[in-house]
Formats: structure tokens, sequence, C-alpha cells
């Protein structure tokens, strides 16, 4: 994971939707780190979080952390700083193996089918003894958190694309597991980028289908973009 070029000066937010909002620590990134906090049906549940200066007076207008969930087995982030912040224990799918890179000392509580009492529904992305992904889904409202498979950062993106399948996985595109939600999504929030909050089905749908088809172009833009 590339770090940090500095100290964040506060989150920037994102993505004011499913009763939460997002938000990115360090704009200057590259890779774009966004984080989730999203309103369950038992409070506001932080989604792969990244810390920053003046965090908790972000998340204070939406109330209060419930829980902190890590859907990514290498996106442990700052979860274990900013739950023990706020008294709660860090969430992980019950498939990941082990704690991680959390510290001994974090609490932790383990989901399956669902998040807690959140009603955020947790279904596979990828399980792999690589890569460990699970995608949160709220039914009522349509939105669907996906941590890396698909994302909006510039390196996802080929062509006019506003939802791109991650590099990695654009020879064998995650259809299977994604694609179900297609039809029954109004948004969709990632892991790395700012969400697609209109017209998110067919966004999902387009990166899907041609996430295969488009792998000479985006290694052209990619390349074109590193030479300038």
């Amino acid at each position: 994971m590339t770090p940090p070029a500095g100290e964040s000066a506060g989150p920037k937010p994102i993505d004011r939707v499913a009763g939460g909002v997002g938000w990115i620590a360090h704009p200057e990134e590259t890779m774009q780190r966004a984080s989730h906090a999203v309103a369950g049906d038992d409070g506001l549940w932080l989604i792969d979080p990244v810390d920053a200066p003046g965090l908790d007076d972000l998340l204070a207008e939406h109330g209060e952390v419930e829980g902190v969930a890590v859907t990514l087995d290498r996106h442990t982030r700052d979860a274990a700083s900013i739950a023990t912040r706020h008294d709660v224990p860090v969430w992980l799918p019950e498939a990941f193996d082990g704690r991680g890179e959390l510290p001994d000392r974090t609490p932790i509580a383990r989901f399956g089918n669902e998040l807690g009492e959140s009603g955020l529904e947790s279904h596979t992305v990828v399980e792999s003894r690589f890569w460990n992904e699970v995608a949160l889904y709220e039914p009522d409202r349509g939105v669907l958190i996906v941590p890396e498979s698909v994302g909006t950062a510039p390196y996802f993106l080929a062509g006019d694309e506003r939802l791109g399948v991650h590099p990695m996985r654009r020879a064998v595109p995650p259809r299977a597991a994604l694609g179900r939600f297609v039809g029954n999504v109004e948004t969709v929030l990632v892991g790395h980028g700012a969400g697609v909050t209109s017209g998110a089905s067919r966004a999902l749908s387009d990166a899907l289908s041609g996430a295969r088809a488009r792998i000479p172009r985006l290694c052209a833009e990619t390349l074109w973009g590193m030479a300038r």
C-alpha cells in the first residue's frame, strides 16, 4: 500500500448517502483510499476507515459509532485505533483467517451473512489464499459497498468508465459475485475513490461486462499517464 504523502489536513467528505458519509483522508494519494460511515439499524458503522484529524467531528453529525468493519483482508488501515477511540470492536468476516495486521489487544467480533444487527448483508466477492473480500449491501436503499474489486480511482478506469474493475481482476472479473446486484443498486460505494451515486446499476453492469475487453486500453492509458 502506498503510504500517505504527509499528514492529513482533515477528512475530505464524499458520498453523503446511506444515512452517513464517506471520506478520503489523503486526497493526494494515487490510491484515493476511501472510507465510509453507514447508518445501520443499530447505529453508525465505519467501513475500512482511514483516520484523519477532525474525523470524530464529522462522524458525530451522523450518530454514535456502533462498530468498525474490515471488508478486505488487507484493509485493516486504521480500524484498530479508531475502534479503540470509540470503545467498539473491530468486526471481521468469519471467512477471514486470523486478525490480519490488527494489534493483539484489539477486541474482535466476527460476522457472517449480516454485519452485526446493522441490517447490512454480507456477500462474498473473493475467497482465496491471496485475496479475501466481502461486499456489504443495504437492500432497502440499494446501497452496495465494494472495498476493492471495483473502484473509481483513475487507475481503475479505462476510457469513459465511471466504475472500473481492479486491474488485477480484469482478466477474470467478478461477474457472478457482483452481477447479481445489477438492477438492484442505486449507489455503489468503493474503497478507492468517490462512489457512484447516480446510474449506479448501469455503471456496475458496464464495468463487469467490459472489464476484459478494455485491458489493452487501461494498460495504454496507464503507461501514457506514467510518461507524462
